[in-house]
């Protein structure tokens, strides 16, 4: 198993929200007058009220009791301090702004987004000049609502900071949700001259243009948009709308199959500097995650570690803390969080699972497939333990095996499409040609989107070695499909392939000189060892008969 597919099974990415909105001004040098009367206590949930006479907002706080005990020192000290503020008539506009603004922060990273919505009004009317309060509260109504709010808190942020790419490219995106494309676009366009490799402006470009049917541009952008920020899944979506706009639908339907939730976002301090703020074990778990997802391993096994300091028996940070040290190529660490996680708890059964990868990353087979098989024992339905528990039967030569684990994950869910393939792939080993063609077809017609089926089945009708089963000219057709969306080494080898099985051996040849030349370039020398014994054959008029080697079965 891959490393990345280790992080798709031990991290979920999680997704914090943090935000706030716009009002009134006043002098902010003049000082603000007492409220006469004591504020409430910070136990329980309470009312903080405001000074009188100016118009400010009382402020619903929640419960710090109920708080973990990091996060209730945080909210009692910022309590304190605005408590102080508004009790000493000696205070400042600027000072009391500043108070409610610290206040909502911690309000808004903790989601209470109503209490945080009062502490930036007031902040807002006591420091009208100060951009932070309207870009934290655009932020808050874009989460909650109405966009009409946000749409007007960003603009005013705007108006105070006219050259801010991440208040540029928030208020581009609340005219794209309320639909207005055009008022969009200018945005956009002046964020990308003051950042032109800004991916989340280049990202927004490209959806105002799909906004006004623009598909030639939209394409063009979002592109642009995905090669500065390969991990943003969230494009695939509107690429693929794009791509079926043009008419392109093989290149929307391979789209649509890679589509994700991962947005690129702006450089934005103020969003890093809320999103830092808390000091809880659910934050650091969010922050880890939310890094996991980006492929930040170091900055996840940091969060996960802090988070550990505060609850050093949560086993699921421990299991992403090992995750996210596996990712980052230390295995021996990863190892031992996962063997401390299972000498806690014997019946963890993601532990196990991530102790078999490293095993099986290790050749070790025969502990891989004792971990995978006790992990399945504590969680009959952990689908990817079976899927990898098959994987390690059959590289250990167990075929029927692990023929029999892949029909049980098939039982769970028949759509898998890695269970599906890796079954084909399995007939492939065990020289049933006809039975692999034919679920590797039905694969292909089940999930178009998912390319592996019909690339291993242009493979199989280029090269089997059962000559009932070669179609040179349907494997010609499967792979010129892919060769238009999807261009690679692996493709052009196939076309070698192909080529050399219709008889036309130079071209074959030339073709295959041309990945050499790609894989050579890439360092990849293992590819150019094996690229080369199959030109020798093309070079002496002969086609190949060996569909995969070893090294490219699942």
């Amino acid at each position: 198993m891959t490393a990345r597919k280790l992080a798709a099974v031990g991290a979920a990415a999680l997704a914090c929200t943090v935000l706030a909105s716009a009002c009134t001004s006043h002098d902010s040098a003049t000082p603000v007058p007492s409220t006469g009367a004591s504020v409430v206590p910070s136990i329980g949930a309470s009312v903080l009220k405001p000074p009188e006479g100016q118009g400010f907002r009382p402020v619903a706080l929640p419960d710090f009791s109920l708080m973990e005990e990091p996060v209730r020192e945080q909210m009692r000290a910022a309590y304190s301090s605005l408590a102080a503020r508004i009790e000493h008539p000696e205070a400042s506009r600027v000072e009391l702004g500043q108070a409610y603004g610290e206040m909502g922060k911690l309000l808004m990273a903790a989601t209470y987004l109503d209490a945080a919505e009062s502490c930036y009004l007031n902040a807002q009317t006591l420091a009208p000049d100060d951009r932070r309060w309207p870009y934290y509260l655009g932020r808050l109504y874009k989460i909650r609502g109405p966009l009409a709010k946000s749409a007007a808190s960003f603009e005013r942020a705007l108006q105070l900071q006219p050259n801010d790419v991440a208040t540029l490219v928030s208020l581009g995106d609340v005219y794209l949700d309320q639909g207005r494309a055009e008022s969009a676009e200018p945005l956009f366009a002046k964020a990308l001259t003051l950042q032109p490799d800004s991916a989340a402006a280049r990202s927004g470009s490209g959806r105002a243009a799909l906004g006004r049917k623009d598909y030639v541009r939209a394409v063009k952008d979002l592109e642009e948009a995905l090669a500065l920020e390969p991990r943003a899944t969230g494009l695939h979506y509107p690429l693929a709308m794009a791509y079926r706009g043009r008419g392109d639908v093989d290149r929307a339907q391979a789209h649509l199959g890679q589509r994700g939730d991962i947005e690129p976002r702006p450089v934005d301090p103020l969003m890093a500097e809320l999103d830092d703020l808390l000091q809880s074990v659910e934050a650091y778990n969010v922050r880890g995650g939310r890094a996991l997802a980006a492929g930040n391993w170091a900055a996840a096994a940091e969060n996960f570690r802090k988070g550990l300091l505060l609850a050093p028996d949560d086993l699921s940070l421990r299991h992403r803390l090992g995750t996210a040290l596996f990712q980052m190529g230390n295995t021996h660490a990863a190892g031992e969080q996962f063997e401390q996680i299972v000498r806690a708890s014997p019946g963890y059964a993601k532990a196990h699972f991530g102790l078999g990868v490293l095993m099986e990353a290790s050749g070790r087979h025969t502990e891989a497939i004792d971990r995978f098989s006790t992990a399945l024992k504590y969680e009959p339905g952990y689908l990817q333990a079976r899927i990898q528990l098959a994987a390690v039967l059959a590289r250990s030569g167990r075929l029927e095996e692990a023929l029999a684990q892949y029909e049980r994950a098939l039982e769970t869910d028949p759509a898998h499409s890695e269970a599906a393939f890796r079954y084909a792939m399995t007939l492939v080993r065990l020289r049933r040609y006809e039975e692999a063609r034919n679920r590797l077809a039905d694969g292909m017609e089940a999930q178009p989107d998912q390319s592996q089926f019909s690339h291993a089945l242009a493979r199989l009708l280029a090269a089997a070695p059962d000559d009932r089963i070669r179609d040179g000219q349907r494997a010609k057709m499967l792979v010129g499909q892919l060769l238009k969306t999807q261009p690679s080494i692996e493709l052009g080898e196939t076309m070698a392939m192909t080529l050399a099985e219709l008889g036309q051996y130079d071209q074959a040849a030339a073709v295959q000189r041309d990945m050499i030349a790609a894989a050579e370039h890439a360092g990849l020398r293992d590819v150019v060892r094996r690229l080369t014994q199959n030109l020798r054959l093309y070079e002496h008029g002969k086609p190949c008969r060996t569909p995969f080697t070893e090294a490219e079965m699942p």
